[in-house]
């Protein structure tokens, strides 16, 4: 997904989109699993300072009115509410003392 596009006041992020923009909650999941402090750090220090930001954006559409830009957009916030509390709570990917979250499977579109 390297040519994901986002709306004009958001090009900046499309490197970030381009790994982060996924469609699904187990999608996202994995992509926080698969990856290292190091590039969960990148996404939200990236992105975390311009949440408001994006939020305004994506309020001004029902989610189903949303362009395709606006839909990346909204899966690439999706992913900083996924990857947020390994950063700011658990210091790595995994859910420290936990149960394997790989077991844990999302009803999608529910």
């Amino acid at each position: 997904m390297s040519d994901v596009r986002l709306p004009d006041q958001f090009r900046d992020l499309e490197p970030l989109a381009g790994l982060w923009s996924l469609p699904t909650e187990a999608e996202r999941h994995d992509r926080r699993l698969a990856s290292n402090m190091a590039e969960l750090r990148r996404l939200y220090d990236a992105l975390m300072p311009r949440i408001v930001d994006v939020l305004a954006y994506l309020s001004e559409f029902q989610v189903e009115n949303l362009t395709p830009e606006g839909r990346n957009l909204f899966y690439l916030a999706c992913s900083l509410a996924e990857i947020s509390p390994a950063v700011e709570l658990f210091g790595q990917p995994q859910v420290p003392a936990g149960y394997d979250s790989r077991r844990f499977i999302p009803a999608e579109g529910q």
